[in-house]
């Protein structure tokens, strides 16, 4: 495969996906207007998606150990086409939602095996670069996608937005045509372990953002369920070994609160502006814009720079800027704009170097049997942190719609602020454990469990 070609193309598929999450993000109050539902609900226009996108994300990369890649691409990418077709006639806010959920049903494709791919197929030399290339795509659709949000909205109105997603179709041809072309793989896909992650993730989306029971309980009684199913099958969906491997449980809880920073952050930054500033769909995207667009210029760098000096150095680099900004905001959001301004400046390049290190780190120390369900899990709990976070976010400002606007942006973002300073805990965590670790105890590690798996 050439590496050089196809991941230039993949990003700029992965830039279409990924953007149809910040469009809607930037346009949202006007959703909110327009349908005359409460912010709260509004959020699930947001989160309904990424969880979608995190479970379909997953389910695509287990696939990928079994079914060829370009099968795969091809059922997720004309999903997701037909599904923004819908959504150009969708006018209630039942149809908007169901089309959210049906897109993201399509839209994992482009993430979940992205990271197989690169994993697979990019030499270990250049992996450090195609993995940052990758987050490249995302960073640009967090800050571009605010603008064209924004200009869609502002002209042809948010049903427009749905018929960005169909530019991927273009592209899904030439993939097809450059990917390596794979035999499928024998063994067995386990229906019943991933009807139980979905229940898990959902049931327990709802018992967080309704503050129900109810739902609670039926997330209780799923995860009990799922693990009664991992002792029993053979072949699980979720590899329960994953969690055994060294330093893989704290990679994928640094991954969960990073995206629970970056999508709460990119829910507040629009609502702040319009509410708290008056600003328009047009000009909260360009707010929001230089931030991605300068993430996007020191990505190519951040690429050689991690595949030279490591990921861990990025991993601290990134954090501390992270936590320094959600200081910033939690302290002064309301006093001028100009804060939103400056910090998603920082914000958004040290977010790009934290996931690229991140994805990187994981990819280099799983056995490479385990590439599809190891990298499907670590970005099934960041979408699902991201989840979370948008309907957290939601409900919080909803709780205190009585206080001052301000303050209550502020509040939640003491609550991110939080977040960024437990996961640089564990990332101390996680650098003192490979301290600790004999030279080559990680690969010999890694050997041992493929060969168990075997």
């Amino acid at each position: 495969m050439n590496d050089k070609i196809v991941m230039p193309l993949w990003t700029f598929c992965l830039f279409i996906v990924v953007m149809n999450t910040t469009m809607f993000n930037v346009s949202l109050p006007t959703i909110i207007q327009d349908l005359h539902i409460s912010a709260d609900l509004g959020s699930w226009v947001i989160s309904s998606y990424s969880i979608g996108y995190a479970l379909s994300t997953v389910i695509y990369s287990r696939l990928s150990d079994l079914v060829p890649i370009r099968r795969l691409l091809t059922i997720g990418l004309t999903t997701l086409g037909l599904a923004s077709v819908f959504g150009l006639f969708a006018h209630d806010f039942q149809a908007l939602l169901f089309t959210r959920i049906l897109q993201s049903a399509g839209a994992g494709a482009m993430a979940g095996l992205g990271l197989v791919l690169a994993s697979r197929y990019v030499p270990v030399a250049r992996r450090g670069g195609a993995i940052a290339m990758i987050s490249v795509g995302s960073a640009m659709a967090f800050g571009l996608g605010p603008i064209v949000g924004g200009i869609i909205s502002q002209y042809f109105g948010w049903n427009g937005l749905f018929g960005i997603t169909c530019l991927v179709l273009i592209v899904l041809p030439v993939l097809l045509r450059l990917l390596p072309k794979e035999q499928p793989q024998a063994g067995n896909f386990d229906i019943v372990g991933a009807a139980l992650t979905v229940i898990n993730a959902a049931s327990l989306l709802l018992a967080v953002t309704s503050q129900s029971l109810m739902w609670l309980a039926v997330s209780i009684v799923s995860f009990f369920a799922h693990a009664w199913h991992l002792k029993r099958a053979k072949e699980s969906f979720i590899n329960p070994q994953l969690l055994k491997m060294p330093g893989y449980g704290k990679l994928v809880t640094i991954g969960f609160c990073i995206l629970v920073l970056n999508l709460g952050n990119l829910f507040l930054m629009p609502l702040a502006l319009a509410n708290l500033f008056h600003k328009s769909a047009l000009m909260i995207g360009l707010f929001i814009a230089p931030g991605a667009i300068l993430s996007a210029f020191l990505t190519r760098f951040v690429g050689h720079w991690i595949d030279r000096y490591g990921n861990l150095r990025f991993l601290l680099i990134g954090h501390g800027i992270l936590v320094s900004i959600m200081a910033i905001f939690a302290l002064n959001l309301s006093a001028s704009p100009a804060v939103l301004l400056f910090g998603y400046l920082c914000f958004s390049p040290a977010f790009s170097a934290t996931m690229a290190s991140l994805n990187n780190e994981t990819s280099m120390i799983l056995p490479r049997t385990w590439i599809g369900s190891g990298m499907g899990l670590l970005q099934l709990v960041q979408f699902f942190g991201g989840s979370v976070s948008v309907a957290v976010c939601g409900l919080l400002l909803h709780v205190g719609r009585d206080l001052v606007p301000a303050t209550a942006y502020q509040h939640v973002y003491v609550l991110l602020f939080i977040v960024s300073l437990c996961s640089l805990g564990v990332v101390f965590l996680y650098r003192r454990s490979r301290s600790q670790e004999p030279i080559g105890q990680s690969t010999e590690a890694s050997l041992r469990y493929e060969t168990k798996r075997c």
